[in-house]
């Protein structure tokens, strides 16, 4: 075992294109630390509908150039056996660390494969590259991104020429491509031959953001705009400036790219402590609204300022947006397919129907929402929206961030804000109540564990509330395909367990439906919601053994 796993090591070191990652494997080799030799040499990193994601460093169960080189070489065999040879692939990156890099071995490997490659000329959002592969006609796009992830994390996310993310079995085929790549002197790899774009693809983007917007709608709304260090900045700023909005008072200190994110634990507006900048900007500035943007900007997180009484801010969550923005859309008259993913608020359903609007669930994912047949509006409650489908067909946090901000100027107009307008939704349609029971773990047997077990002994009630459906997603349902899963559903409320596709997380999502009368007998109806909600996630914390 140990002759073994020192000549692996070696093998990859012989090969690794990369000074640091060399550096780093070499001195692992040199101390004999064969904990850590194994811990990148266990495996390899899997290759999935979400690409690839993981920690930087050297072996094959890391982010490298030698694992990019890898993946962009099965790739462009995969796309050369669906008949692509000589196409587009246009390639994003963030402002990480090593993301430039990974980018540049992409086009030089799509370049030596005998397809043409296109860079976009710095980082940027990753909708913008979603929006080009449709926009120049591409075969397949790549973007080099670890979204929220922690610092020390890259990734790599595939689209094919629809301009939506791969969806099974493209990425068992690709996945078989990379593994069939005998080495790293076999992939060629030229020094040029590829183009980088110009600014003319992102013009054509901001231009396309006019489309979201009605045509005479109010831009009064102030905002405080966060890009927590990462690529979001410039091109919500152009948007808004095209748009006639005020311009966003920025957090200087999250405004530019730093792929250290020095001052948030992780970059991702959901987690504790993450918009404490931005709430302190807020209560300096006083704006109608706060706007997040994930460090690549494809998600968009919206806070307000809680009540008249206490006047401090708080995140909507992204069932609340997700909400708002179907409804303003339907009172813009917007067409179309409505659709979400499974662990969303089923209040999307209710605005549909009530608007005579088709209306459809997916599995988790924007792969998946962005193939819904004739989709006007799509979302996911980790805070994803695809507000511009026929432009982006993924979630995308600059589009998302212009319509939050028309909406809450329509209403300003009124002297109204967004929180009254979910008042009115649940008056209306019942207090929809969400909330989430996320455990990160070390090790991942223990979501595996807690899978089992929830599927061995399955509850028959929570919070006393009888289940009255339990389903094993594994198994796919009429509407459905396979996925590990298990949706429980109750008298007035849901839940849904899942293990998380990007990071080590188990999730649970918790959705209780609460009606009410008048908008006299919201606060009780909340009252009863949070109750109900942690009550449930008390039981189901229990029968998963979490």
């Amino acid at each position: 075992m140990h002759d073994d796993l020192i000549a692996r090591a070696q093998t990859w070191l012989a090969e690794d294109p990369d000074p640091e990652t060399r550096d780093e494997l070499a001195k692992l080799i040199e101390s004999g630390d064969l904990d850590k030799l194994a811990d990148r040499f266990s495996g390899t990193l899997q290759f999935g509908t979400a690409g690839l994601r993981g920690e930087i460093g050297a072996g094959p169960m890391r982010m490298n150039r030698t694992v990019v080189i890898r993946a962009a070489a099965g790739l462009a065999a995969y796309l050369k056996k669906q008949g692509q040879d000589g196409g587009l692939v246009v390639i994003g990156y963030d402002a990480r660390h090593k993301s430039e890099d990974f980018a540049r071995d992409t086009a030089a490997v799509m370049t030596g494969a005998g397809l043409r490659a296109a860079v976009l000329p710095r980082p940027l959002p990753t909708p913008v590259l979603a929006y080009a592969i449709r926009h120049l006609g591409a075969a397949a796009g790549v973007e080099v991104t670890a979204s929220h992830n922690p610092p020390r994390d890259n990734g790599y996310k595939v689209y094919l020429g629809d301009g939506s993310q791969i969806v099974p079995p493209a990425d068992i085929d690709i996945a078989q491509e990379i593994a069939a790549v005998p080495s790293l002197i076999a992939v060629p790899r030229p020094a040029e031959g590829w183009e980088t774009l110009d600014d003319s693809v992102l013009d054509a983007y901001l231009a396309r953001t006019d489309a979201v917007l009605a045509p005479d709608s109010p831009r009064t709304a102030r905002t405080v705009y966060t890009a927590l260090h990462g690529v979001g900045k410039d091109v919500l700023l152009a948007a808004f400036d095209r748009a006639g909005f005020p311009a966003p008072a920025l957090v200087t200190e999250q405004a530019d790219p730093d792929p250290d994110f020095p001052t948030v634990a992780f970059p991702n507006p959901e987690e504790p402590g993450a918009m404490d900048l931005a709430f302190a900007k807020a209560r300096e500035t006083d704006p109608d609204l706060v706007i997040a943007n994930d460090p690549d900007a494809d998600r968009c997180a919206v806070a307000v300022k809680d009540g008249e009484d206490t006047g401090d801010w708080r995140m909507l969550r992204g069932d609340e947006v997700g909400s708002l923005l179907a409804a303003h859309l339907v009172n813009r008259g917007a067409q179309g397919t409505f659709a979400e993913s499974i662990v969303s608020s089923s209040l999307l359903g209710r605005i549909a129907e009530k608007a005579n609007l088709p209306y459809e669930e997916t599995l988790t994912g924007f792969k998946w929402i962005a193939r819904v047949d004739g989709l006007r509006y799509g979302y996911e409650e980790a805070l994803g929206y695809c507000v511009d489908p026929d432009g982006v067909r993924d979630k995308d946090g600059i589009t998302a961030a212009l319509l939050i901000t028309e909406l809450a100027s329509v209403l300003k107009a009124k002297g109204r804000t967004l929180l009254d307008l979910l008042d009115d939704l649940a008056v209306e349609h019942g207090l929809h109540a969400t909330d989430q029971l996320s455990v990160r773990v070390q090790d991942l047997s223990v979501i595996a564990n807690a899978m089992s077990r929830l599927r061995e002994q399955p509850p028959t009630e929570l919070a006393g509330l009888a289940i009255t459906r339990a389903e094993d997603l594994t198994k796919g349902t009429a509407t459905l395909p396979p996925t590990d899963g298990l949706r429980y559903t109750l008298e007035g409320a849901r839940v849904i367990v899942r293990p998380s596709g990007t990071e080590p997380k188990l999730k649970c999502y918790l959705e209780v439906v609460v009606p009410v009368a008048t908008h006299a007998g919201l606060p009780a109806a909340r009252a009863k919601a949070a109750d109900l909600l942690a009550t449930i996630k008390r039981d189901l914390s229990a029968a998963a053994g979490i």
